[in-house]
């Protein structure tokens, strides 16, 4: 039968046979058997029972020997939910390396990888299974001190890091599916992945640029594979399927488990199903009845296939997602997949048989979507099957699993060689204290590994054939690092500024463990390093002794009222390059540096910054001269002696303010201002005239009033003058 083909597709409800004829690249589908499991001997794609499932296998291969003759080798495929899937992120240090190329990236991206190896075996270790095939990582994103970056080749800084997703597959299914096989008399004749059978057969590699998934929902798990930039990129699972919506049914209507599998596939070709309970009562349901009671657990499907697709897809939606397997036909799923990825309905899709170009169908077959995986096991094993490597790696023999074009890195991560231990480790490092602060001065960078294959050097990325030899040397260790103050420093500042016209030189001080030296002098560990330098405006000034233009700038000082307060408007100014700035500014060669002095300052001027009113004025007319009336408002002293407006005031004087109530002006106000003479021959009285009307002492004036005294005399009244 070398023109036919018999592939099993070994799952966790059934077990699948099927013949393909192979006739100028053209397949025809012969036959196809499904026999389900009468006991629970896979779980979750991994075989728990090898004899039970090979009385499967075997019960499989001799009803097809009836019609198809002897069957002695097999396409099968390891089983997408063993795959394991596990970020990893590592950084390195790179500061003072030389610029990153490509045998650097990959050298990080390969640590990155036996990283995830490591956490992916700690993680299942309970599987008793801690070697794993990697079979494939893609690189989630590069980072460059913190920031994400395109591509690190060429780059410089001081930490680069890669984010990978990387797939494995334990080698107990591969051994455990040999041993099924060889109980049923079969011979395994090709290895595909499950994930990658389906894809093979509705995304070619010409569809893989697009971002697509595609989910193959069984009976226990539903298996994930995307595809983008021309390849798979991640693969995943989740532990929830068809018997999930079989379960709700079976909770919903009281069914037993086959019965409630019996009405769930009703649901797909009846407008109503007829359940008989385990009390014995019959109820028809309408389809549309049993999908609103089932909702539930259909949601909860959705959810995790869309969970579990966004996580595989850097948290976001594909572009389309093709639906395989004979959960795939929950009524519903597709729409409420679509709506939980926010898809247009019509990019979440059932595909069945008919999508596979090149292949033809027997009548008596029926078409669906859960032949797709069986049928692409045996194309994909056909067409590109997974084979065993073996090479030597320092005279070791390593067994590879090949998924995909083996490089040198991908052996030396399977000879269980640790990638950071690779590279020589760097020379002894120097501490020394800069005014006080340590600095590590590291050693050397170490070189790199020696690579051989066959003989000849070779990279990490090369790819290897089967039987090559490789030979891997640690590289060579580091040296200590020679460093001079000057290299340490880097740039030693000299300086030479301009300080109200005199020009001046600024040079730094060097003190290592307590005694003076110059900048060719070679650090040595735990030296202690003392450097100054003047690096704002204020410490030049102590540096230069020049503190008496420092009194002129410190702010202005008063105590008033006890209480200290600072009017730095009242200093002087300081000018650098004819721009005003402050002490604390830092300065730079040849920079012109003016400090202005503080002028003097009044009781006025304080009045006005503070926004005081010293007194309160008005005009007024007395027996017809103007007069200008005065009253304190704000009264400030310096010790006893009230100060005038225009008294100056100095830097630390104490003042007392006192604050009057502002009161309007009245008669009587007038005396203050204006002498007044009685005439001789009075008789006492008086007349108070204010506006030409009579009025008080205590009447209120106003601007611009007109205010008189008159007294009565032997002649007649006389005005005051």
């Amino acid at each position: 039968m070398n023109n036919k083909l018999f592939a099993l597709d070994i799952g966790t409800r059934s077990c699948v046979g099927i013949i393909l004829e192979e006739t100028n690249d053209q397949y025809h589908v012969v036959d196809m058997l499904s026999i389900e499991h009468s006991e629970r001997a896979m779980l979750d794609g991994q075989i728990h029972d090898v004899m039970a499932v090979s009385k499967l296998i075997t019960q499989i291969k001799e009803e097809l020997e009836i019609n198809h003759g002897p069957l002695h080798k097999v396409c099968v495929a390891a089983a997408g939910r063993a795959l394991r899937t596990e970020r990893s992120k590592v950084s390195l240090p790179i500061n003072g390396k030389p610029i990153m190329q490509k045998q650097d990236i990959l050298h990080l991206e390969l640590l990155a990888v036996q990283h995830a190896q490591a956490a992916v075996a700690e993680k299942y270790k309970e599987e008793k299974s801690h070697y794993y095939y990697c079979v494939g990582y893609s690189v989630l994103y590069y980072r460059l001190d913190g920031e994400e970056i395109g591509s690190l080749i060429d780059q410089q800084g001081d930490e680069a890091s890669v984010e990978i997703i990387a797939t494995f597959l334990p080698k107990v299914v591969v051994e455990s599916l040999l041993a099924a096989l060889t109980r049923s008399g079969l011979e395994m004749e090709a290895l595909t992945l499950e994930p990658i059978a389906a894809i093979n057969v509705l995304i070619p590699p010409s569809m893989r640029r697009l971002n697509v998934a595609l989910v193959d929902i069984g009976a226990g798990t539903s298996d994930i594979a995307l595809t983008d930039l021309g390849t798979v990129i991640a693969y995943g699972m989740v532990p929830i399927a068809g018997d999930e919506i079989t379960e709700a049914i079976s909770d919903q209507f009281l069914l037993d488990f086959p019965l409630a599998e019996i009405a769930k596939r009703q649901l797909n070709t009846q407008d109503s199903i007829t359940v008989t309970d385990i009390l014995g009562f019959e109820t028809e349901v309408s389809k549309a009845e049993a999908i609103e009671q089932i909702s539930y657990a259909i949601d909860r499907l959705a959810l995790s296939i869309c969970e579990e697709v966004l996580q595989l897809n850097n948290n976001k939606p594909p572009k389309a997602v093709m639906l395989v397997g004979g959960g795939s036909l929950t009524p519903e799923l597709s729409k409420k997949i679509a709506e939980k990825l926010q898809l247009p309905a019509n990019r979440v899709a059932i595909r069945g048989i008919d999508a596979i170009s090149s292949l033809t169908v027997s009548d008596k077959i029926t078409k669906g979507p859960e032949l797709v995986t069986p049928i692409g096991i045996a194309l994909a094993a056909k067409q590109s099957p997974v084979q065993y490597r073996t090479v030597y790696v320092n005279e070791q023999p390593v067994r590879l699993f090949e998924v995909k074009t083996l490089t040198v890195g991908d052996c030396l991560l399977a000879a269980g060689i640790k990638m950071n231990k690779l590279y020589g480790r760097p020379g002894l490092a120097m501490i020394v204290s800069l005014n006080e602060k340590n600095i590590t001065i590291p050693g050397q960078y170490g070189a790199p590994p020696t690579l051989l294959k066959n003989g000849e050097c070779c990279s990490l990325d090369d790819p290897i054939e089967n039987g090559d030899t490789l030979f891997v040397e640690k590289g060579q260790d580091g040296d200590p690092t020679i460093l001079s103050i000057g290299q340490l420093l880097d740039d030693i500042p000299m300086k030479e500024v301009e300080i109200n016209r005199n020009t001046y030189q600024i040079e730094p001080s060097f003190i290592c463990n307590g005694e003076t030296v110059n900048t060719n002098y070679i650090l040595k560990d735990r030296d202690a390093i003392v450097f100054h330098f003047p690096k704002t405006i204020e410490d030049l000034f102590y540096n230069l002794n020049l503190t008496n233009l420092l009194e002129d700038l410190h702010p202005f000082h008063l105590i008033l009222n006890g209480k200290d307060t600072f009017y730095p408007s009242f200093s002087g100014k300081l000018y650098r390059n004819g721009v005003e700035s402050k002490l604390q500014s830092s300065f730079e060669n040849r920079d012109k540096i003016t400090v202005q002095k503080r002028g003097t300052i009044t009781v006025q001027d304080l009045a006005d910054l503070n926004q005081y009113i010293l007194n309160q004025t008005i005009p007024v007319t007395f027996n017809d001269k103007e007069i200008l009336l005065k009253k304190d408002i704000t009264i400030i002293t310096r010790g006893d002696t009230i100060l005038s407006e225009d008294c100056t005031i100095h830097d630390g004087d104490s003042l007392s303010i006192t604050h009057q109530r502002l009161q309007p002006f009245i008669f009587q106000d007038i005396f203050k201002e204006v002498d007044i003479h009685l005439p001789k021959d009075t008789n006492g009285s008086f007349i108070l005239l204010k506006n030409n009307e009579e009025t008080t002492f205590y009447d209120p004036l106003e601007p611009f009033d007109s205010i008189k005294i008159i007294f009565p005399t032997q002649k007649g009244s006389q005005e005051i003058k």
